[in-house]
């Protein structure tokens, strides 16, 4: 155990942010650089080392978190790093972009604020990556198979690794210009610099992964053709499918996805764009979605100079403390202020859009909103509450709906879908055609970043079974688990 009494002398701390006026004038990260070091000894030191630590239910990938945490009170972070890597592939992208579920089901935080995992996590990992701990793991050799991974996010990268480092070719292809998915052009600069992508690029190249940008499977490759030349595939392709607000005034102009919004920003960051071609600059923009990538598009608006910027959501506003019907150890739904709501903007709740108005020449200018109840589960809207918000610049933020189909990959494969849309598969993440495995949201739906890396390196142990019999590769979760939740 770490200090038997640090739950009861020290009080929870979270890393330092940097002040607003500063931070929205670049798009570096929002936190001061090396603040958490003075303090995350003794927080890692409130760990109650648990007799049964719930934090490993609260996170899919099994995080051995109270053995990290006792090795980063002691300041052991080469011991610490190596205990974070057993189960996690990419901790500087979960401890920096991550919820933080296992927070949630902390057993201190039945009665106290949780253990500050997530800051734990991400600390060892910089120290680790400053101190030349994290290393190219090459197998000791070649198994003679090869294996493609079509998607090149959080789950396409996990299970690459895992495959390569188990003895197997592996090729990446992605239909972007640069490795990550949504790592790269969906999570804003400010929130995850993509430095700490390039990085773990380089280490599996080291490792013998190999990456094919700028192929979109389906379209510049049959997907068929790939299955010939392949042993085994893994399809991580994502759940990229935006949901739309069918609405009059859809179709005017200024009314993007939030996927269309947010890559152009980083495409700048990258050095591709000098001025983003949908920009916030000197605008009023709404954004539809209440979620963290509503909250990415107030962050982006705020830093491109928007005149304001609105958040709707339909559903009630969460409450700031656990509700009855979410106790703990659930995830819960919580008010949660983030970087980019600190920056600004007004937040408001159970609001429905009804439509958007535009000038003579068909860009949008207004939206009109309506304040709703919920009857049965079902938003219900009240007479009288019909309000109309200026917006030169809308972002539809609501989520995504499923795996692209229209790249023909779906049906180029002929893979069978479940009731959900998604990509069926059974225990062993293997679906109908054989040889053709999925992981991530293209199998379970949109998820959190931690369910994409669980996946991926479930997924590869059941291709390594495949290709060899056996496997030793870990595999944290099973198609069927989900969340904890009520």
């Amino acid at each position: 155990m770490a200090d038997p009494k640090g739950f009861l002398t020290t009080g929870r701390e979270v890393a330092q942010t940097r002040p607003v006026a500063d931070r929205v004038k670049d798009w570096n990260e929002v936190y001061v650089p090396k603040s958490l070091l003075p303090i995350i000894s003794k927080q890692a030191g409130r760990c109650m080392d648990c007799g049964i630590p719930f934090c490993h239910n609260g996170c899919p990938l099994g995080n051995l978190i109270p053995e990290w945490n006792d090795y980063a009170y002691r300041e052991d972070w080469s011991a610490a790093s190596e205990r974070l890597h057993a189960t996690n592939n990419f901790p500087e992208f979960t401890g920096r972009l991550c919820p933080a579920p296992c927070e949630s089901a902390c057993v201190l935080g039945i009665n106290q604020p949780a253990v500050t995992i997530k800051n734990v996590e991400v600390t060892i990992i910089d120290k680790a990556w400053d101190s030349g701990d994290v290393t190219p793991q090459p197998p000791e050799r070649l198994s003679g198979k090869t294996v493609a991974v079509i998607g090149s996010g959080p789950a396409g990268l996990a299970a690459a690794q895992q495959l390569t480092r188990a003895g197997h070719t592996v090729a990446v292809y992605e239909r972007a210009d640069r490795i990550g998915g949504l790592l790269r052009y969906g999570i804003p600069e400010f929130k995850m610099e993509k430095s700490h992508i390039n990085r773990r690029i380089e280490q599996m190249r080291a490792e013998g992964t190999k990456f094919r940008t700028e192929i979109e499977i389906g379209r510049d490759i049959d997907a068929a053709k790939l299955r010939r030349r392949y042993d085994a595939v893994v399809v991580a392709a994502g759940a990229t499918v935006s949901r739309d607000l069918p609405v009059p005034g859809r179709e005017l102009k200024g009314i993007h996805f939030a996927m269309e919004y947010l890559p152009l920003a980083n495409k700048v960051q990258e050095g591709d764009l000098t001025v983003a071609p949908i920009t916030a600059e000197g605008k009023h923009v709404v954004v539809i979605g209440g979620g963290d990538t509503g909250a990415d598009c107030v962050g982006t608006a705020h830093r491109q100079g928007a005149a304001s910027v609105t958040q709707l959501e339909i559903m009630p506003k969460p409450g700031e403390e656990r509700n009855p019907g979410q106790p703990w150890p659930t995830f819960p739904m919580l008010y949660k202020v983030t970087s980019a709501h600190e920056e600004g903007g007004e937040r408001v709740y159970s609001v429905s859009t009804t439509h958007f108005e535009g000038d003579e020449d068909g860009n949008v200018q207004e939206l009109h909103l309506v304040e709703v109840e919920f009857k049965d589960g079902k938003p219900a809207q009240k007479a009288g509450t019909e309000r109309v918000l200026p917006a030169q610049l809308v972002t539809l933020a609501m989520g995504f709906t499923g795996t692209d189909q229209a790249n023909g990959l779906v049906q180029q494969f002929g893979l069978d879908l479940d009731e959900r849309g998604n990509i069926a598969r059974d225990a062993e993440y293997a679906t109908n055609v054989d040889g053709v495995f999925v992981a991530g949201d293209a199998g379970r739906g949109q998820s959190l970043i931690v369910w994409a890396i669980a996946e991926g390196r479930s997924a590869a142990r059941g291709v390594d079974r495949y290709l060899t019999g056996v496997s030793a590769l870990p595999a944290p979760v099973r198609p069927t688990d989900r969340a904890l939740t009520v």
